[in-house]
């Protein structure tokens, strides 16, 4: 057989069956080499890590780790030095260290008091939305969004294709505009702390700090609580 020159090389791997082929090895090498090198960079250590004869797993490179006393929650791991209570409901679960950093730790836990919020709306409306939606969709002369099983719409069952672009323009704008707004007093105010939006229209929040802690504490409780619910909800009705 004739040997291939680069030429002819080439004009065969243009042909239209081998382009769409080569696209494809192209494709899967390109996966190959950047998963080989992003697994690889997760296992090098920081720069100013240090390495310790106690543990040599990389998730304990960290100035936060606090080897002397156990995690609450975790007992069998070592505890975050960030995590010393001052914040109601802090258990000290941290097992992969994340929250390195005061400012991360605001961060997280700033996160985690907005979820748990939207899931406590979330954990109301999902079951009042199967009861009450078909009756309001009539009275509004509007479809309903549940299904005929009377399923709530959600990420699993498909039906998030029955709201209207509408509603998603107007969450965004209003959790856009909330968010700006509690990054502006966060940026302000010497008395941020995470989830103060100094919202209490019906002035439920009370004046002493003892209070004060455990209504708090009794908000991310139900937030957490919430937030495993409502993954419940669109388990279920997948």
């Amino acid at each position: 057989p004739t040997s291939l020159s680069t030429k002819n090389v080439a004009t065969l791997l243009l042909q239209p069956h081998c382009v769409t082929k080569t696209k494809i090895i192209m494709k899967i090498s390109t996966a190959f080499i950047v998963a080989f090198f992003g697994t690889a960079s997760a296992f090098m250590a920081p720069k100013d890590a240090r390495l310790s004869s106690q543990s040599p797993s990389v998730l304990f490179m960290t100035d936060v780790v606090d080897r002397s006393a156990k995690s609450a929650s975790v007992p069998f791991m070592p505890k975050n030095k960030l995590l010393d209570g001052s914040y109601p409901g802090d258990a000290g679960f941290d097992p992969l260290f994340l929250a390195d950093s005061q400012a991360l730790l605001e961060d997280y836990r700033d996160a985690e008091i907005k979820h748990g919020r939207l899931a406590m709306l979330a954990a109301l409306g999902w079951p009042a939305s199967e009861v009450w939606d078909r009756a309001i969709a009539k009275a509004v002369s509007m479809p309903p969004v549940v299904d005929e099983s009377l399923r709530a719409p959600s990420v699993l069952n498909g039906g998030l294709g029955k709201i209207p672009v509408e509603y998603w323009a107007a969450s965004l704008f209003v959790a856009s505009f909330i968010e700006c707004a509690n990054i502006q007093k966060r940026r302000t105010d010497d008395r941020w702390f995470p989830g103060n939006l100094n919202f209490d229209p019906l002035g439920l929040y009370p004046k002493s700090e003892a209070k004060q802690r455990e209504m708090q504490l009794k908000e991310i409780k139900n937030g957490r609580l919430a937030m495993i619910a409502i993954t419940a909800f669109a388990i279920q009705e997948a």
